[in-house]
């Protein structure tokens, strides 16, 4: 795990002067959930502990930060003009930490959605991403807003926060929708090494499904064709995010082809729940696929705010098969977390090693813990950062001159 950087004065204000809006009868809008209000660079942090010197580079998050809420009650976790926060850091040192609205001030004024899901790089560049619309934003390296990036005017349509990334093409895939200009199909999206938009396919769907994350293997691109859906109810009463859980909606998991057509899709049938985001996927000799994902029984049945405080996230696998069109599933653990994590030098293969982070967004004194599961053991080992704090999602680095999976240093943000 890494070392704790410790707070530092800023060139623009210190710690103590920051007006930080932490209580709210909205449980996204207080405590760690509460938005920053100002943009900060700090220089030549203080560590405790040591960074390793192999770690050169920037560590990036995103969230959604709104500027402003209209209507705290009915204000969505998902709903905001994004900030990014980074850390450069190299030769052992923590050289700055910066953030940075996603958005200009001027876009921000005049109350535009910002990209505030995800962040990483891509084709040399910067990206912050969100579901549901957008394009990427384009943000410097030292993270100042360049605006969208609509992939040198190739991207014809929304994009995705969780693109998928094939180390051996080079590509970038996307399963992407938005509400309300696609109500009836999603697009499959492929770009390619250049940062061009190579493949873009149209895939139907019955009515218009949240569809955050995708998986992909060697063989296909993993639609998740899940149970919450627009919602007219929600809409009409006004809250910004309408989608909803549907228990009535058959819920179901398509295998496209990657180089098929959208009749080519193999769909089998899931036992209804949601899903935000899987670990790997990957084909076995027999011709399935195999998929760890943090799955849901329900979600936003009656919170229109987010998505933590009713039905919990278990760890469970996968196998689906396309001759059966059936999906196995496994329960690995029922403690309930989210945000899963694999060594990237796995991905699109069979991974031995996973990491999660633990939910508990309604308990003020937690103890946070972060989770190493080893597939092939059927064992788990658990980092708890003690009394009154969390963790956020582990990002995996692998380590330069070990050729082992779990050989990595997990980076994480602790709250």
């Amino acid at each position: 795990m890494t070392d704790v950087l410790e707070p530092a004065t800023t060139t623009a204000t210190t710690a103590t002067d920051l007006p930080l809006r932490r209580p709210s009868d909205n449980i996204y809008l207080s405590g760690n959930y509460a938005p920053v209000e100002v943009e900060v660079t700090a220089h030549d942090l203080p560590v405790v502990g040591e960074i390793p010197v192999e770690l050169e580079g920037r560590w990036l998050r995103n969230g959604p930060n709104p500027e402003s809420v209209d209507d705290v009650a009915k204000h969505h976790w998902f709903m905001g003009q994004g900030m990014v926060h980074g850390v450069r850091m190299r030769g052992g040192k923590a050289e700055w930490y910066k953030n940075r609205f996603v958005l200009d001030a001027d876009s921000r004024s005049a109350g535009v959605f910002g990209a505030n899901t995800n962040v990483g790089g891509f084709a040399g560049t910067t990206w912050a991403m969100v579901e549901a619309g957008m394009p990427p934003c384009e943000m410097s390296y030292d993270l100042d807003p360049l605006g969208i990036n609509r992939f040198g005017g190739t991207l014809d349509g929304p994009f995705t926060a969780h693109p998928k990334y094939d180390p051996t093409t080079g590509e970038l895939h996307s399963m992407n929708y938005q509400w309300p200009d696609l109500v009836d199909h999603v697009n499959y999206t492929v770009v390619g090494p250049n940062g061009r938009v190579d493949r873009n396919l149209a895939i139907p769907v019955p009515d218009m499904p949240m569809m955050h994350d995708m998986s992909l293997t060697e063989k296909y691109a993993v639609v998740y064709d899940l149970s919450v859906t627009i919602n007219f109810d929600v809409l009409g009463a006004g809250f910004p995010f309408p989608f909803k859980w549907d228990p009535d909606r058959p819920c179901r998991v398509g295998l496209l082809p990657r180089d098929g057509a959208a009749d080519d899709i193999v769909w089998c049938d899931v036992e209804p729940c949601y899903v935000f985001h899987p670990l790997n996927a990957y084909d076995t000799p027999d011709g399935k696929v195999v998929v760890d994902v943090c799955r849901y029984d329900d979600m936003m049945v009656e919170d229109r705010c987010g998505p933590f405080t009713e039905s919990p996230a278990t760890f469970d696998r996968w196998v689906i098969d396309p001759v059966s069109r059936r999906v196995t599933e496994t329960r690995i653990d029922d403690m309930p977390q989210e945000f899963p994590r694999h060594n990237p030098k796995a991905g699109l293969r069979e991974h031995r090693f996973g990491f999660t982070s633990q939910v508990k967004p309604t308990e003020v004194n937690l103890h946070g813990v972060i989770n190493k599961y080893d597939m092939a053991a059927g064992s788990v080992e658990r980092h708890d950062f003690g009394f009154g704090r969390g963790g956020a999602e582990p990002v995996v680095v692998p380590k330069a001159d070990r050729s082992e999976e779990d050989a990595a240093w997990i980076m994480t943000v602790v709250y």
